[in-house]
């Protein structure tokens, strides 16, 4: 059994996002599209395609930081610690009087960035675990989760 508590800052959200928008259909079609018009404003040497293109690649990644501060700062659920419990049963999360419990069975997948282990419970929600307050638990935590999910499921890099 693992135990922490992690408070949610607006850098650990922000990092979410930016991964979790990235891997999407959006986040690439939309990346290779901005570099497409950079590519065409080098080629016909037009500053407009110049400027249209880096509009398009820095878009995304602006509109999630100010996301993820707004989100942080206006949502009570990121003003304290979570508890994280991880166990043979699974990963249960608890703050103040209110706990959710989820099975190992229901995780959808585990991957890492540089800044963060993320636990998906369903397409659009995560665990974040920011590495920087794991401290010496990070070992642990990528070994239960490894432990419980599938191979397929986890892409952890340490």
């Amino acid at each position: 059994m693992v135990e922490l508590d992690v408070k949610i800052e607006a850098n650990d959200l922000y990092d979410y996002m930016l991964r979790h928008s990235y891997n999407s259909a959006v986040g690439i079609i939309g990346s290779c599209f901005g570099a497409l018009v950079l590519l065409l404003a080098v080629m016909v040497k037009q500053w407009v395609y110049l400027v249209f293109g880096l509009i398009i690649l820095l878009y995304l990644p602006w509109t999630l930081f100010f996301r993820s501060r707004r989100q942080v700062l206006g949502n009570p659920s990121f003003q304290q610690p979570l508890h994280y419990v991880l166990d043979d049963q699974g990963l249960s999360i608890s703050q103040g009087e209110d706990s959710v419990q989820y099975p190992w069975e229901e995780m959808r997948k585990a991957v890492s960035t540089g800044r963060s282990i993320i636990l998906y419970t369903s397409p659009v929600n995560a665990t974040i675990f920011p590495k920087r307050q794991m401290e010496d638990q990070k070992s642990a935590v990528i070994e239960m989760i490894s432990t419980h999910m599938p191979a397929a499921k986890v892409k952890i890099r340490n």
